[in-house]
């Protein structure tokens, strides 16, 4: 990445790093847009919120006319239809959550030929002409591990409990966490899995674990958070430090379970609203930056800065799978009761 050119926005507890790569296309004065959304994964939490975004968002700009998304549980080839799907529609820009870095490049670079605006959430694609607004997901990994290996002293075996393999997010994610054992040489594995983020998976991959009798000293998770320390509580097992993301049902545990530790990492699925408007300034013809990386944030229950932190995100009006970091400053508009009634234009 050219760090050539960097500002920092923060408010609300959000950083954003933006890489100066402008390619503005032309303006088009008054438009109405038509918008297309992709997304692979159906039923997790963070990727319902990600799509409730992008519908207020749409909504809450006033420019875009028409929202057509495809959501659904499919693989690279299915993506890459649902893509050519919405080139066909004749839509002006597409919000895409890719299922791979490099698998849809072919189609991306076509749609961007065509003078469709492309923008990458959560996770990063290689071909170029894409724009991305994600979190900094190797952040995400590094200052969460860092975390719990500090508070484990630095010593100890942690249960490992990774994303989808082979998505962007997961291997950067990982890059981060192996960074941070490389700073605690007395961290081990006490196991490794991947959950593909997936809530029925990934229970079922702890209690395994448990029933294993494999010694452990603390659990990393890649957002299937609440569900591990349920199933740590349902068999009796040791209340070892956690750490997961700022999904709401995990948040509640850690303000609320007495002698639960443990720490939520900052990744705001409010980025699909913000790939929206991001899109939208490219259309208007806009200087706008290439990559805009979020800075994560860790919220801890076992310090005072970290417990008011928790304390000001708790908020039960929001479904527990879904990640607390709602609104993106700058870069959303719509308010908490827009995005929880998942609306677009003309819905």
């Amino acid at each position: 990445m050219n760090h050539s050119a960097r500002r920092v926005l923060s408010g609300f507890g959000v950083a954003v790093m933006a890489t100066a790569l402008a390619l503005p296309v032309a303006a088009q004065d008054s438009a109405t847009y038509h918008i297309g959304a992709s997304n692979t994964l159906q039923g997790n939490g963070w990727r319902e919120e990600m799509i409730c975004s992008i519908k207020a968002q749409a909504l809450s700009s006033g420019q875009v006319s028409q929202l057509t998304v495809a959501h659904r549980n499919t693989d690279a080839a299915g993506q890459i239809s649902d893509l050519n799907d919405l080139i066909n529609a004749g839509v002006q820009a597409i919000i895409v959550n890719p299922v791979s870095p490099d698998a849809l490049n072919d189609v991306i670079k076509q749609a961007t030929d065509a003078g469709i605006v492309v923008v990458a959430v959560d996770l990063a694609v290689t071909e170029p002409s894409a724009y991305l607004f994600s979190n900094n997901q190797e952040e995400y990994g590094y200052v969460g591990a860092k975390w719990l290996f500090e508070k484990l002293g630095g010593e100890g075996a942690v249960f490992y409990m990774r994303g989808a393999a082979g998505t962007s997010a997961d291997t950067d994610r990982d890059t981060g966490f192996r960074r941070a054992m490389a700073e605690y040489p007395g961290i081990t594995l006490a196991g490794e899995v991947f959950t593909g983020w997936d809530i029925a998976q990934g229970a079922q991959q702890i209690n395994e674990f448990l029933a294993s009798g494999v010694p452990f000293d603390g659990i990393w998770t890649s957002g299937i958070d609440s569900t591990i320390v349920d199933a740590l509580v349902t068999a009796g097992a040791p209340l070892v430090p956690v750490v997961g993301a700022d999904n709401a049902g995990f948040v509640e545990q850690l303000a609320t379970i007495e002698g639960l530790e443990g720490a939520a990492v900052t990744n705001p699925g409010s980025v699909g609203g913000a790939g929206v408007t991001m899109a939208l300034r490219v259309l208007a013809g806009e200087e706008v930056e290439r990559q805009v990386l979020i800075t994560p944030e860790v919220w801890d229950n076992t310090t005072p800065e970290g417990q008011a932190a928790i304390a000001a995100a708790n908020d039960p009006a929001i479904d527990g799978t879904w990640p607390l970091g709602i609104s993106i400053p700058d870069w959303t508009t719509y308010t908490k009761d827009e995005i929880i009634a998942c609306a677009g234009p003309g819905e």
